[in-house]
């Protein structure tokens, strides 16, 4: 790929050519030698020049500075060590008492020829899996197939063993570069989306809790959720399906499918079951920092020889063109255009970024809960540039929230990312934390929300309101 391609149009013919570059990344990542043995996998066929399969070119794997030290510690930019926090690395039993229950809700079972409904080429990829085809509440010709390899499972690995250094750190991430927030059981941890573009998955853990936080850059969807399900630990993997664009996960434990964007398992044993939602953000390196300067930010030691900064989906979010979707696009907004999407007890609402950005501070309420939705900060567009870091500003939308002990607060923007509430006068930062006033020290909860692209949003949401301002 040229240093200039992200300046050419993103047709579909040139989609199709970015995207057979996924499998090359399994060498660079170690990938593939685990269930299915997809390290041995033969190439099934090229990508098409429909843009019916595939996903963005991850082969831009060079080795940008031996990423693998297996010390445990790391260089900093002054060439002190630095000693990683690997919270998988120990012997410390998991909490299995919550997380999900499975359900059978709005499955279907099939009695006939279970995997009739697949394109040919999914059907072949997945022969070898021991899913179970016949409980599904998708139709099958929905699965388009993102890896052209025989049995694409962890093509793109997954990072089970992660390692973690101090925020302030994490010196070779420029202050705009965005990442994945999770604030969760008293730990704070950013996942820089350098890492997640090239990874998609991250099997971690809070404390005693199993989590595994995913990205999928077709969607820019950053999501976080419990792994437990019926007290069992699910170890997630990078299926190598797409549907609707979006990323389509397995587990190990039933090798069932979850569609990423709801977290619900869609195929398999545990079709029908949801799983259980962590809240979390993107936002940018800076502001992560200033924020929260006792977090912690996921290292680039993974094992994996990766230009973790170079960006493999140059031109996408300015193509103005989603991949492997085959459905109508609503055409209220661009199709690539950003929203924060809000799912709470049931219910869905989505805020459109050109809508919100004008406010700056929208005060409303999503299933009886007040929430406020903060807009602002120079975050690095990660899917367009072929420098992440050089990415367009576009901002992050984040939702909190507004409640504070008995108070329900009302806020405006007062101007470089910072608010006010009119109830008490304190001053926020963009981030739901208070720096000035009577409630100063004190951290806004931040609710269950995404910054996808609008065409996901409407085609997995299609019947929730969007915010318009008055």
């Amino acid at each position: 790929m040229t240093p200039n391609a992200c300046k050419a149009p993103m047709t579909r013919r040139r989609l199709a050519a970015l995207l057979v570059g996924l499998a090359v990344t399994a060498a660079a990542c170690g990938g593939g030698g685990g269930v299915g043995d997809s390290s041995s996998a033969t190439t099934t066929s090229s990508v098409s020049d429909s843009g019916n399969s595939g996903s963005p070119d991850n082969s831009d794997n060079s080795d940008n500075s031996d990423n693998s030290d297996s010390s445990g510690s790391s260089p900093d930019s002054a060439g002190a060590d630095i000693e990683l926090f690997s919270p998988t690395e120990t012997d410390r039993p998991l909490d299995l008492s919550g997380g999900a229950t499975s359900s059978s809700e709005g499955v279907t079972i099939v009695t006939d020829n279970p995997l009739a409904g697949l394109e040919d080429l999914v059907g072949q990829a997945v022969a070898p899996w021991p899913t179970d085809w016949t409980r599904r509440n998708v139709e099958l010709d929905e699965f388009l197939l993102g890896i052209r390899v025989l049995d694409p499972r962890d093509s793109i690995r997954p990072i089970d063993t992660p390692k973690f250094e101090p925020i302030s750190a994490a010196t070779w991430l420029d202050d705009r570069e965005p990442g994945a927030l999770v604030r969760f059981n008293d730990e704070v941890r950013f996942y820089p989306l350098s890492i997640l573009t090239r990874h998609e998955i991250v099997n971690d853990r809070f404390g005693d809790i199993p989590v595994v936080v995913t990205f999928c850059p077709l969607c820019n969807t950053a999501i976080t959720f419990d792994a437990r399900v019926d007290g069992e630990v699910l170890r997630f993997g990078v299926s190598g399906l797409l549907r609707k664009s979006d990323l389509v996960m397995w587990d190990d434990a039933s090798t069932s499918l979850w569609q990423q964007i709801t977290g619900e398992s869609v195929v398999g044993q545990f079709a029908g079951t949801q799983l259980e939602l962590i809240p979390t953000s993107i936002v940018s390196w800076g502001d992560a920092l200033e924020n929260f300067p006792d977090a912690v930010s996921l290292s680039r030691e993974t094992g994996s020889n990766i230009a973790y900064g170079a960006n493999p989906y140059q031109g996408y979010s300015s193509s103005g063109t989603p991949f492997a979707f085959n459905e109508e696009i609503d055409p209220r907004f661009p199709a690539l255009s950003r929203v924060v999407g809000i799912n709470l007890d049931g219910s869905d609402k989505a805020y459109p970024f050109g809508v919100i950005s004008e406010r700056k501070a929208v005060n409303d309420e999503v299933a009886g809960i007040p929430i406020a939705v903060l807009w602002g900060g120079d975050t690095a567009d990660a899917l367009d540039s072929d420098s992440i870091a050089e990415g367009n500003a576009i901002g992050s939308g984040i939702a909190f929230d507004r409640r504070v002990g008995d108070d329900v607060l009302t806020f405006t923007s007062i101007g470089e990312d910072l608010f006010t509430d009119a109830e008490t006068g304190t001053t926020w930062t963009l981030l739901g934390l208070a720096i000035d006033g009577p409630l100063s020290g004190e951290q806004l909860e931040t609710v269950q929300h995404r910054n996808e692209f609008w065409f996901a949003w409407a085609s997995f949401f299609p019947d929730a309101p969007v915010y318009a301002d008055a």
